[in-house]
């Protein structure tokens, strides 16, 4: 590596920075509360066979830079050997430069594996051996990097109808990481989907032992869902609209009433009530979140499989997602304002993906906070296609401006890697560096004590506070 790229003072441009950095913010655990790992992989905690399995299965970051750069699909998702997937990614690592994947792919080269090397087709075969063997040892199991990389708390995404048995093979190994499910019901606001929605209905039927023949008997199977999350120490639920859900013309009594035909098979109402659909129901979600004391995540504004031939071909969740222009504002008013009417607004992320609603989403949360909660209502860390250094700055920014950048809870990987907590380094180096720049500016004061304990909390102490850890 050369002289200047990824040294100790990374993004720290400042003595102040590097001592808000290095005193303050890296000592502190991570407390990773929205991932997609794989409880199963963590559970059964077996070696992956090579840097392929650890890196590149499952990252849409990484393939979609590989088709950006014209690799062929076969060393993408395809069937090639590992060892010439790894290849191709080298090819086009050192053209990602000024994408946050150029310095993703090094930090976590360095940090665990101590590769300092730049990796391209000259040096891929020697990190592709030098990183298994190192993959080989107990020290590289899924469950030492958690530990490795000082992660406290460990969030899963799961569906409502998942048995947790991984979640409960944890607890008895007494692992001594908390890796906690998040209810993620997305599939059961998918009414207009005619058979896969009831086919997801009758799994949620068999799991909760509910026979699910109306409005009431499906939120009475999706309660007993959360009871039994909640029994293995859940702590936040997820969910992912374009924009949050409106009632629109259809009283919930009209909105019963369709469902239960669509449930006995006719579809011809279902794709027009879908919204009032989805805004009833989770308005019930929300009440039970709100009674058991669980934050509730909301990521708005994503274009799911917006190339229809390739997902036709490659599946869903493949990299084929964009930034959607719907309109927020008013939707996400309108919402946390009915379960605030109804004194059933739990505490609430809100995750943007358009950064031209920053400043719409950063005012929002002001609007129902409540004593004795600080940040009661968050906006989230820069998400997916914003989780880069100027996406980050920009959100940061804008919390900073409308609302208290001291109450935030932080970064998250939102990853499916095992060493993607380098985000969490990343964001601690710039959070600091964005501190220290106003600290020398004299923009304010020069009080390392008091600025660090700020920056202690957005690290780590706000997060556990939060999510009562």
């Amino acid at each position: 590596m050369n002289s200047t790229f990824l040294k100790e003072n990374f993004i720290l441009e400042s003595p102040v920075a590097e001592k808000l950095y290095f005193d303050y913010a890296a000592k502190q655990p991570i407390i990773d509360y929205h991932s997609h790992l794989s409880p199963k992989v963590l559970a059964e905690n077996e070696n992956f066979e090579n840097i392929t399995a650890l890196w590149l299965q499952g990252d849409h970051y990484k393939w979609r830079a590989m088709r950006a750069f014209g690799i062929e699909e076969e060393y993408i998702t395809g069937s090639a050997d590992d060892k010439d997937k790894f290849r191709k990614w080298a090819e086009v690592v050192p053209y990602t430069v000024r994408n946050p994947l150029f310095h993703w792919t090094h930090m976590e080269l360095k940090n665990p594996f101590g590769i300092t090397e730049l990796l391209s087709p000259k040096t891929a075969d020697k990190i592709y051996e030098q990183s298994s063997e190192l993959l080989a040892l107990e020290s590289f199991k899924p469950q030492a990097l958690l530990q490795h990389f000082n992660v406290e708390m460990q969030g899963t995404t799961d569906d409502p109808t998942d048995s947790l048995e991984y979640h409960q093979v944890l607890r008895k190994q007494n692992f001594k990481v908390k890796v906690l499910p998040s209810f993620r019901p997305d599939k059961v606001f998918a009414i207009h989907t005619g058979e896969q929605f009831r086919n997801y209905i009758n799994r949620l039927a068999s799991v909760s032992n509910v026979t699910i023949n109306s409005f009431e008997s499906l939120v009475a199977a999706l309660k007993n869902r959360i009871d039994f999350f909640h029994s293995l120490g859940c702590v936040s639920s997820d969910h992912s609209f374009s924009s949050m859900p409106m009632a629109e013309q259809y009283s919930k009594q009209q909105v019963e009433n369709i469902l239960v035909e669509v449930l006995n098979g006719n579809d011809e109402r279902a794709e027009e009530v879908s919204n009032s659909f989805a805004f009833y129901l989770l308005t019930e979600l929300c009440c039970f979140y709100n009674e058991k004391d669980w934050v509730q995540q909301f990521h708005l504004g994503a274009l799911r499989n917006a190339n229809n031939h390739s997902v036709q071909k490659l599946g869903a969740d493949t990299g084929f997602d964009s930034i959607g222009d719907e309109n927020q504002a008013k939707q996400l008013s309108t919402f946390l304002n009915h379960l605030e009417s109804k004194d059933q607004l739990a505490k609430t992320v809100i995750y943007n993906l358009n950064p031209a609603y920053n400043t719409v989403f950063a005012a929002m949360v002001g609007n129902f906070n409540a004593a004795g909660i600080k940040g009661k209502i968050q906006f989230g860390s820069a998400w997916w296609f914003l989780d880069q250094l100027d996406g980050m700055t920009k959100q940061i920014n804008e919390l900073s401006n409308l609302s208290l950048i001291s109450t935030f809870i932080g970064m998250l990987t939102d990853s499916r890697s095992f060493v993607s907590y380098s985000r969490h380094e990343y964001f601690r180096r710039l959070i600091c560096n964005l501190f220290a720049e106003d600290m020398n500016k004299g923009y304010i004061p020069n009080d390392v004590e008091f600025i660090g304990s700020l920056i202690e909390g957005i690290a780590y102490k706000n997060a556990h506070n939060y999510f009562n850890l």
